[in-house]
C-alpha cells in the first residue's frame, strides 16, 4: 500500500503523468477510494483473480489508454506498447529499441523503409 501512496506523491508532484500500479483484489476498494477522493482519472483492468492492474493518472494519458483495443499487457500492439511505456515515462531510447527489436521479431520491420544518415 506505502507504493501505491507512494505512486500519488510523484503524480501530484509532476514526476508522473501515468501510473500502473498492480494490486491484490483485496485493496482494490481502498485503490478506488483513495483515487476518487483525490480526483484521479483512472482504468481498473483485472489481470486475473487475484490482481488487478490500475492505471491511473493525467486525463489525456487515461484517454489514450481508453482507446487501446485491450489492456492485457501481453496482448498490446506494437504501437500501443510503445505508447504505454512512453506515458508511463520509460527511457524513450530504450522504448525505441523495444519496438523496432518487436517489429523485427514480428517480421513487420521492413528495411526498404528504414532512414538512413547521410
Amino acid at each position: 500500500m506505502q507504493v501505491f501512496i507512494h505512486h500519488i506523491y510523484e503524480l501530484k508532484k509532476g514526476l508522473r503523468r501515468l501510473v500502473l500500479h498492480t494490486c491484490p483484489v483485496e485493496e482494490i476498494e481502498f485503490v478506488k477510494m483513495k483515487l476518487k477522493r483525490e480526483n484521479i482519472p483512472c482504468i481498473l483492468h483485472q489481470i486475473n483473480t487475484k490482481k488487478v492492474n490500475v492505471f491511473f493518472g493525467e486525463e489525456v494519458c487515461i484517454s489514450v489508454l481508453n482507446r487501446f483495443h485491450t489492456l492485457k499487457l501481453n496482448e498490446l500492439t506494437d504501437q500501443e506498447d510503445f505508447i504505454l511505456g512512453t506515458l508511463l515515462g520509460y527511457d524513450l531510447k530504450l522504448q525505441c529499441l523495444r519496438f523496432l527489436e518487436r517489429q523485427e521479431a514480428a517480421g513487420e520491420l521492413n528495411r526498404q523503409h528504414a532512414v538512413r544518415a547521410i
